[in-house]
């Protein structure tokens, strides 16, 4: 590949200085439009490509990398998750996969931060209430909320972006408690402050706060079931900036109608970019469409990163930011 420049098909519209980028370093065809490419389209670029530059949104199933042509080598995905991708058939094929890890753990950290205060203090349901000319004025026991300092927060998943999370938590005078697939070494514990949970189940029952900050794999479909959604507190509140796969979202929409769980906060959502109608019906949930690693400089930082691989791999080295490597 070293000998000419890769052929890059990158599959929606990314920042100006990554596509400018792009264009000078590789033979690159962008999506101009940003439209979603269907099946027939990923089908048509990984015949094509030498390197297939795709999005979360993008599956890039068994089916697809079936009809992947003979130049295709590399599979830059420009997200952190990679359960859009079937990693087991890439390897089978020769296919090496990277993401960018790292550069949205703040972003990410910061709406999740900011979706616990929007839950806790109904902040979404006071600016609808302006924007509907609805409010009468200030009430002593007007659209009270709840104060989040000296409450117990959950996260599931302790990994770049629940510590992350749990640094700004402590700030906001939240205690801090975890439940991970491994606890963490005893240094990020001390200085973090943080409670470890062996047992998902019990941590559920005595938290007032839960974030869902793991990935999504088979191991963690739906590990917050209806029978562990029915372990939290009446008064709980859960917050999803992850993945909508690992909660049951049926099951979280009836028990929220049922004043089960008091509220929650999801960026992130089962069906995507479909969102649960029992969802839309309810005040006690705030809703956003998937825009927790959303800022500018996030996504500037993960097409440099995307650049970075797609580079080093042309050169014959091994990408950084590998998740699997050819067996061939």
């Amino acid at each position: 590949m070293a000998s000419r420049k890769p052929l890059v098909i990158v599959t929606r519209k990314l920042p100006d200085v990554i596509e400018t980028r792009m264009m000078e370093l590789f033979d690159t065809r962008l999506n101009l439009t940003d439209t979603p490419m269907t099946t027939a389209q990923l089908v048509a670029a990984v015949k094509q490509a030498d390197v297939l530059v795709p999005t979360v949104t993008d599956r890039i199933d068994a089916g697809v990398l079936a009809q992947a042509g003979p130049n295709l080598k590399l599979i830059a995905s420009f997200g952190t998750g990679v359960d859009h991708i079937d990693l087991a058939t890439a390897r089978q094929r020769g296919i090496t996969v990277t993401n960018t890890p790292g550069v949205l753990t703040e972003d990410t950290a910061d709406m999740t931060m900011a979706l616990i205060l929007a839950v806790a203090r109904r902040l979404a349901e006071g600016e609808r209430l302006i924007r509907a000319g609805k409010w009468q004025g200030w009430g002593p026991t007007f659209m009270l909320g709840h104060r989040i300092w000296g409450k117990r927060l959950g996260i599931i998943g302790m990994g770049r972006i629940g510590q992350a999370l749990a640094r700004r938590a402590r700030g906001f005078g939240l205690s801090i408690h975890y439940h991970n697939r491994r606890r963490v070494p005893d240094e990020i514990e001390h200085a973090l402050e943080a409670t470890y949970w062996e047992s998902l189940d019990q941590m559920l029952a005595h938290m007032d706060i839960v974030s869902v900050n793991c990935p999504h794999t088979p191991a963690t479909y739906h590990l917050l079931s209806a029978r562990r959604l029915k372990l939290l507190r009446k008064d709980a509140i859960i917050v999803n900036t992850a993945r909508g796969e690992v909660i049951d979202e049926n099951a979280l929409a009836r028990m929220l109608a049922n004043k089960e769980i008091a509220g929650a906060g999801l960026d992130v959502f089962e069906h995507e970019p479909a969102v649960n109608p029992k969802l839309l019906r309810l005040d006690n949930v705030v809703l956003l469409p998937h825009m927790g690693s959303a800022t500018l400089e996030g996504r500037v930082d993960m097409g440099e990163k995307v650049i970075i691989n797609i580079k080093t791999f042309a050169d014959g080295h091994r990408p950084p930011d590998r998740v699997i490597e050819s067996m061939l």
